[in-house]
């Protein structure tokens, strides 16, 4: 898994305007004044105001409507947003929640995949490729769906514990102990992005977002094509490119440094639709975001891990 399409699809719609059932909420949208205007509910112009808002003598003017300007997407998911606390409105608990249900669905058929993987070598390596072309299909199909499927979301964490399970469990025969190094790995990684995320040690801006999503799409088109010379036995190593030697090492920290930042991005995604007020049936989408970045940091520490075990 060598992209997380699903935070793309949803920063650029919500760029645009173009979240489905959406509306624009005071504090989305306008001039950095207009925002504090209506964040605080005083008039934006003199002798202008929110019908029962603004100053005593102000307030049988309403709001005329004045134009809504331009967004400032920046000050606005930075900002706190009142809608975030009404009912209905998506909040971090709500995503947190639905994200440890996915693990949890994930970890239980992770291990189907690993028992299956132990007992027969052949049904194992069907999981496996079954689990990860499936996977990838459905997450696809989420990405581009204009309705949130919560099905399909939930068929995807299943098909991402079979492949996972199978994955691990070749890898741990091959070279023991090492899925317990990859999974501490992420776990401390994940932890890391998090804490730098949060202090802004890790900055997410709009021009890191482009950059971060040109080098998604390149490694995206280098794994495929990777995956296709092993395949048809055009290189006979399993790693691919650089087999595991100096030149697939380097591969594989870029490829662990792509995932880890995607971490950090997700989280910025999550604040940024909290903070717009979305429905809360966008938790399981930002849910669903944040389980493809974890299982695809994983898969690329354990490659990495096993190519130095080599």
């Amino acid at each position: 898994m060598a992209s997380n399409p699903v935070f793309n699809r949803f920063n650029d719609d919500l760029e645009k305007g173009r979240l489905a059932g959406d509306q624009p909420q005071y504090g989305q949208f306008g001039t950095p004044d207009q925002q504090r205007a209506a964040q605080y509910g005083y008039p934006q112009q003199p002798g202008q105001g929110y019908p029962g808002q603004g100053y005593p003598g102000q307030q049988m003017g309403g709001y005329p409507g004045a134009p809504m300007g331009q967004p400032d997407l920046e000050k606005a998911y930075n900002a706190p947003s009142a809608t975030a606390r009404q009912s209905g409105r998506m909040t971090l608990d709500d995503v947190v929640t639905k994200t440890l249900g996915l693990f949890g669905i994930l970890l239980v058929f992770a291990a189907v995949g690993w028992f299956v993987g132990a007992a027969n070598q052949s049904a194992g390596l069907a999981l496996w490729m079954g689990g990860m072309i499936v996977g990838i299909i459905i997450g696809f199909v989420i990405s581009f769906k204009r309705v949130i499927s919560v099905p399909l979301i939930l068929a995807y964490a299943v098909c991402e514990g079979l492949f996972v399970g199978a994955a691990s469990g070749f890898f741990n025969q091959a070279y023991p102990g090492v899925v317990g190094q990859a999974v501490l790995a992420t776990l401390c990684v994940f932890a890391g992005m998090f804490a730098g995320w949060k202090f802004g040690l890790i900055r997410v801006t709009e021009r890191s977002r482009k950059i971060f999503g040109l080098m998604i799409m390149g490694y995206f088109l280098f794994a495929i094509v990777n995956f296709l010379l092993v395949l048809t036995g055009v290189i006979d190593n399993p790693f691919g490119v650089g087999g595991n030697g100096p030149l697939g090492i380097i591969i594989s920290i870029f490829a662990v440094g792509l995932a880890s930042y995607s971490i950090a991005v997700d989280f910025d995604s999550i604040q940024r639709g909290v903070n717009s007020g979305l429905p809360e049936k966008y938790s399981w989408l930002m849910a669903h975001g944040l389980l493809v970045s974890v299982v695809w940091l994983y898969i690329e520490l354990l490659r990495l891990f096993a190519r130095i075990r080599n």
